[in-house]
């Protein structure tokens, strides 16, 4: 696998780090996640079943698990053995937090100088609010990504997912591949950081630029856009399709499969900044011919004229269709607990695909076997054992593959 042979000291929890190192594991690194004795937040959080947590099974699948307590020092110094073998450190912990136990940039990186260390944080590791807490609902309404949500007449909406959180940690998997290839060429590690606002601001792409360009606040257009017109929902008679005609080719084929040619000439439509000018009037006659027919009626003939479009799918109906089926994007974990059902790779490699090796980690699975690989004596191991400096969970018998 691509990232076979790299390996990966996971010291996050929740969702930005896990996401990152997910991404990791997912193409072959050895991630090895360290746990708090009481385990990573996300195991308990959300809606659990009779079996294990889907959301922390998705988000920690593919992964090794040691359970360490770091306030203890025989802990710190199991993390430094653990930071000297790695090639990537991940950690998303307040800033300061891992200086104060000693394991920091500057105190890892002498141990290990080829050491790739990435932080992810909500703000960054300094400035004015380096020491706020974060969370995804604070990312979206700081960074100013809630106020470009929803319409000018609702109130400010947050997107359904944590939306910063995965960003931030798909940054972090970027910035780290991006590390590693310096270090291919100098031999030396360094820090990476990344953050959550950070993230959501930097993918506002056609917002900013309007802003930037005439000092305006953009308008909030729900599910019209901010710059092509027709672009939106409109209801069939049996619901509603998402239709975005962008270029004016798109425009001419939509008036086509509409069979309203006539609109292409009307002077108040030539252009795209006529038709963004006179958005609410072009609304109103596309739906008027959009209602006379079913949605089926509708993808089928505006796809096949080109028109881009699709059905308003709920989580059901999307994990069932027959493209995301296609796509593998609907995969099934073998835990201990029962199958859990997650969201598949998004990104497909031809010869070195990413691949579900191992199910997500029981609390403790793999202390005792990556403490022999540290070189700790099975004596050494008990009394870390009786202090509860690690703790350690039964292996189950279940696994996804033989590795």
């Amino acid at each position: 696998m691509p990232l076979t042979g790299l390996k990966v000291l996971d010291l996050t929890r929740v969702v930005s780090g896990p996401f990152c190192t997910m991404l990791l594991a997912d193409f072959g690194a050895d991630v090895i996640k360290v746990e708090a004795p009481d385990g990573d937040p996300s195991r308990v959080t959300g809606i659990v079943g009779a079996g294990e947590n889907p959301y922390f099974v998705n988000l920690n699948r593919n992964k090794r698990t040691i359970t360490i307590d770091m306030k203890q020092e025989r802990g710190k110094e199991i993390v430094r053995r653990l930071a000297q073998t790695a090639d990537v450190l991940v950690e998303n912990f307040r800033p300061g937090v891992m200086e104060r136990l000693g394991l920091g940039y500057p105190a890892l990186s002498a141990l290990n100088p080829a050491l790739v260390y990435a932080a992810i944080t909500g703000f960054g590791k300094t400035g004015p609010y380096k020491d706020r807490p974060a969370f995804d609902f604070i990312a979206q309404a700081m960074s100013g990504f809630m106020s470009l949500n929803g319409d000018q007449t609702m109130p400010y909406l947050r997107v359904g997912i944590p939306i910063s959180d995965t960003i931030a940690g798909l940054y972090a998997a970027f910035a780290i591949l991006a590390a590693l290839r310096e270090r291919d060429r100098t031999g030396r590690g360094q820090e990476i950081q990344t953050a959550m606002v950070d993230g959501l601001i930097s993918m506002f792409t056609f917002a900013s630029a309007a802003y930037f360009s005439t000092g305006q606040l953009p308008p909030r257009n729900g599910n019209d856009h901010m710059v092509v017109a027709p672009y939106g929902l409109f209801n069939a008679s049996d619901g509603p399709i998402a239709i975005a005609p962008s270029t004016e080719k798109n425009w001419q084929q939509l008036c086509t499969a509409l069979k309203q040619e006539h609109l292409m000439t009307d002077p108040r439509f030539d252009s795209a900044e006529k038709r963004r000018e006179h958005r609410s009037e072009i609304n109103v006659l596309v739906q008027a011919v959009i209602g006379g027919r079913t949605r089926e009626e509708w993808i089928n003939r505006l796809n096949l004229a080109g028109v881009p479009c699709g059905p308003v799918n709920n989580l059901s109906q999307a994990f069932s269709d027959p493209q995301v089926l296609h796509q593998e994007m609907v995969l099934q974990s073998l835990q201990p607990g029962g199958p859990v059902r997650m969201p598949g790779f998004p990104v497909k490699l031809s010869n070195t695909p990413a691949r579900l090796r191992k199910p997500s980690p029981q609390v403790g699975e793999h202390t005792v076997g990556v403490l022999r690989e540290l070189g700790y004596r099975e004596e050494d191991i008990e009394g870390l054992l009786k202090t509860n400096t690690v703790s350690m969970a039964p292996s189950p018998s279940t696994a996804n593959s033989p590795d």
